[in-house]
């Protein structure tokens, strides 16, 4: 294998004319890596999404050829795909106002150019779920949000239709399914690429505590911060620490590491009614 790309969290190596994509155990918060790894964070990672693109695959094809044809050093953290031409934007679904999506709104009234009412706070449900893209930006640089014109401008007037319809209705399928389970999904973050034939294929991983926020919908309340199972967690106490957001990122403390290694597992059980 040839090790063509290493993110954040993932790892793309080329096996042939297949990908192997292995998440790691890496944290990454403001698109900086921490220096402290999250144990079984990679395999809770791969197992979801593959749950997910089965939950997914009626409204969208996936690019999972097999989970278990892979090197056995990336057993259980790694998946064999097919090779895509990956769209050149981030396809975002916000159903819930809270992170980067508050503060555009905070200065706009709008998230992404889609306007919004007034008088939202932190958490609020809106009054339905909305695509808000942002720009791909490379390791280390920031997202920028653009709008539904901008996607026109760089895929086309079908794509950027397909890539919203797309996008909202796995949001719409996983918000569904979690609320029977007692997880609000606020938003979601997707990979999608074109495979040979044209064909707008889900990549990378889905609906997983790294690419969406997970509230606990007993303590949901909008006003404030929410009860979360995902790298929110960490995202906080990097916040906290005083740090500037800049690489080299501080030492995450074991306790942090723990509480958040059991906010993933326990959103997974959540989700999947498996045990970990």
């Amino acid at each position: 294998m040839k090790l063509l790309h290493s993110g954040k969290v993932r790892d793309v190596y080329a096996d042939g004319d297949d990908l192997i994509l292995v998440a790691s155990d890496r944290v990454s918060v403001y698109d900086v890596v921490l220096p402290t790894p999250v144990p079984d964070k990679g395999a809770v990672l791969t197992r979801l999404s593959l749950w997910w693109f089965e939950q997914l695959s009626d409204i969208v094809p996936h690019h999972v050829i097999s989970a278990t044809d892979v090197p056995p050093e990336f057993a259980g953290r790694a998946i064999r795909c097919r090779r895509l031409r990956m769209v050149p934007v981030e396809c975002i679904a916000r159903g819930y106002l809270t992170g980067l999506g508050l503060k555009e709104y905070e200065k706009s009234g709008a998230v992404s150019g889609v306007p919004l009412p007034a008088g939202l706070v932190e958490a609020d449900r809106l009054p339905e779920p909305i695509f808000t893209p942002t720009t791909k930006a490379p390791v280390g640089e920031h997202d920028e949000f653009i709008t539904y014109d901008d996607v026109t401008a760089e895929v086309g007037t079908e794509t950027a239709e397909e890539l919203r319809r797309i996008t909202l209705a796995v949001y719409r399928r996983g918000a569904e399914i979690a609320a029977d389970r007692g997880i609000v999904i606020a938003d979601t973050k997707l990979e999608l690429g074109w495979a040979p034939d044209g064909t707008l294929v889900l990549a990378d991983e889905v609906l997983t505590p790294d690419s969406s926020r997970f509230w606990a919908a007993d303590s949901w309340q909008p006003g404030r911060a929410q009860f979360s199972f995902d790298k929110q967690f960490v995202r906080d106490w990097a916040t906290g620490t005083g740090w500037d957001k800049r690489p080299p990122a501080p030492e995450v403390p074991e306790e942090v590491v723990a509480a958040t290694r059991a906010r993933y597992i326990e959103v997974y059980e959540r989700l999947t009614g498996l045990s970990w």
